[in-house]
């Protein structure tokens, strides 16, 4: 079965190569700013159903797409990507110390059938100096990240621990993924799987 991620982000299709799966790129086109939801959860579930149906409506329809949406979440509201150093250093000083949960939803779509979830973990941040910050939203891998921070890089420095999926935090919940694709015929603990 063909594969299609919808998906700009590298570490996605990173953690898909690493679940043993071979697949092609497609980026969504949808404006994801003219989507809204009563909660965070709602909304990445929106949007990760949104991009999924977007390239779906584009592609073979016996291809199987995957699409994600990842968002952080603190005293309930989403903190997206910073759209500065200013902002950056905002959203990790808010983060400082404190416990948030990050919240992907995925969605799998093949023909007329689409499957949404949410998974969300729970990420505790150590208390942070002001120095700690400027140096860390110095090395400019805040910038392309929600919440400003990117657990698989240096910001594994400032995370004091996690509960829940590891891989969720870094945007793709890996174990709830295989389970979706076990609904849909994909295997993948078997070899070849995906292709």
């Amino acid at each position: 079965m063909k594969l299609i991620l919808a998906s700009q982000s590298p570490r996605r299709r990173d953690l898909l190569t690493q679940m043993g799966l071979t697949f092609t790129v497609v980026t969504p086109a949808i404006d994801e700013e003219a989507f809204s939801a009563p909660d965070p959860t709602a909304l990445v579930r929106t949007l990760s159903r949104e991009k999924a149906l977007a390239v779906a409506g584009q592609a073979d329809p016996d291809a199987l797409v995957i699409a994600a949406d990842t968002v952080v979440v603190l005293d309930g509201q989403a903190l997206g990507k910073p759209g500065d150093r200013a902002e950056a250093m905002a959203m990790l000083t808010a983060l400082s110390g404190r416990t948030h949960h990050v919240c992907t939803g995925v969605t799998l779509c093949r023909g007329d059938r689409a499957v949404t979830e949410a998974e969300i973990t729970q990420v505790t941040f150590r208390p942070l100096s002001k120095a700690e910050i400027a140096a860390y939203a110095d090395t400019g891998e805040p910038m392309d990240k929600a919440g400003a921070y990117g657990i698989q890089g240096l910001g594994a420095l400032l995370v004091e621990g996690i509960r829940g999926d590891y891989f969720n935090v870094v945007g793709l919940p890996v174990c709830r993924l295989g389970q979706m694709l076990a609904r849909f015929g994909v295997d993948c603990l078997a070899p070849a799987s995906g292709t």
